[in-house]
This record gives structure tokens, sequence and C-alpha cells, in this order.
């Protein structure tokens, strides 16, 4: 199967796993787009999403599917976005797109996260994919050296701006051996408002796009 055909049997793969009169999370980018005009198809049966981006609200929106506010509901049952890297531990590397921040509140909000990617996404250790960083504008210089001291070599993702009004750095050089330890560090510096990392919220379940078919590894 080409990429695209293995972006479109995950998103597949995934309706099935989507419960019926519930909310559900609905993350950003390409594969996230294959399942969104899946969901079209079954729009029927759920009772709105939660979209990670505007980008994604519009979308939703462009299918007739009701867009969520998070703070009108209570509890998610499920999440389903993609990953810009993957490990077999579940561990990702998100924010291509720029979502990162809003992805990552609703993967905590969400009970279950299923993450659906192609094969090309799986790697054995995180890190070849740059790292995104959402920073506050005013605090760039200083998180850039802050991250610079710890290894990475950041760039500023240029004429781009987040949905939340900040701005992205992108860490290159980094190997990521230990995910979670990262992630934790980067939490700390001031002015980062999210990083790429979800490995403190692993993801639950990946359906992985493959030659062969859709594998699923599960935590």
């Amino acid at each position: 199967m080409t990429q695209d055909e293995q972006k479109k049997a995950v998103a597949i793969a995934a309706i099935e796993r989507v419960p019926v009169g519930r909310v559900i999370g609905v993350g950003t980018g390409s594969t996230a787009n294959y399942f969104i005009d899946e969901l079209a198809k079954i729009k029927h049966k759920i009772d709105g999403a939660v979209a990670s981006s505007d980008a994604t609200a519009k979308r939703l929106k462009s299918h007739g599917i009701d867009v969520i506010d998070l703070n009108e509901i209570d509890d998610l049952s499920v999440y389903i976005d993609g990953a810009d890297e993957i490990t077999r531990h579940l561990h990702m590397i998100k924010g291509g797109g720029g979502a990162l921040t809003r992805e990552k509140i609703v993967a905590a909000v969400a009970k279950q996260f299923i993450c659906i990617t192609d094969q090309t996404k799986l790697v054995n250790v995180l890190g070849n994919f740059p790292l995104p960083i959402e920073a506050i504008p005013m605090a760039r210089s200083y998180v850039a050296r802050e991250i610079a001291a710890l290894g990475g070599q950041p760039a500023l993702r240029q004429g781009f701006i987040t949905d939340n009004g900040n701005i992205i750095l992108d860490i290159h050089g980094l190997q990521i051996l230990n995910p979670v330890e990262l992630e934790t560090t980067l939490n700390q510096i001031t002015g980062i408002v999210t990083n790429g990392l979800f490995a403190r919220r692993a993801a639950d379940i990946l359906l992985l796009g493959t030659d062969k078919g859709v594998e699923i590894i599960a935590n």
C-alpha cells in the first residue's frame, strides 16, 4: 500500500472504535483528515466532536459534524489523532502542524487515546523529526538558550503563529532516549506553553498502517 492508502486504512480501522452516542476528540493533520472524512459517514451515530485545532473544527463543520467546546463536557471517551513520530512504547512527537497544545489538552481529558499513523512514523528512538515547542513570543530567546543548553538546536518556525497566538520553535539534533524525563524537564522552562513530547500521556493504542494491512499495538 502507498502511504496515503495506509493512512486511509488506519482511519477506517479507527472508525470501528468510535463509541456510539458520545462526543469524541479529533486530532489534526493529514491522517486525522482521512479520519474526519470517514467519520462523516457515521456522523449520525455520535453526539459531536471536540476539535484540536481551528483547521480540524473547520473540516468537521464542513461535513456537518457538530463541534463541541471541551469546557461543555465532563468527560471524553476517546481521542483519535496521528503522530509525527511514535515508538512501540507509544511515546510520540506531535506538533508538526502546530496544534500540539490543544492536542495535548484533549489527550489529557480523553479516557482513551488512539493514535493512527502510517509505517513511516514508527521509530526506535524519537528525535529525527524536529521536536516542536510552543512558546510565548517574548520568551523566544530565553527558551532557545535553555534548549541549547540541553543539547538541542532550536529554529524558529518562520511565518507561523499557533491558534493560541504563540510561536513554534522546532528543536533539531536531539536523540530522545528518555522521553518522559525530557518532557518533564521542558515543562519546567518558563515561557514554554507546551512541548511536543507525548510520553507522560502516551497513546493507549496504535493503529499502524503497513504494507500488509493495519497492525494493532497496545500498551
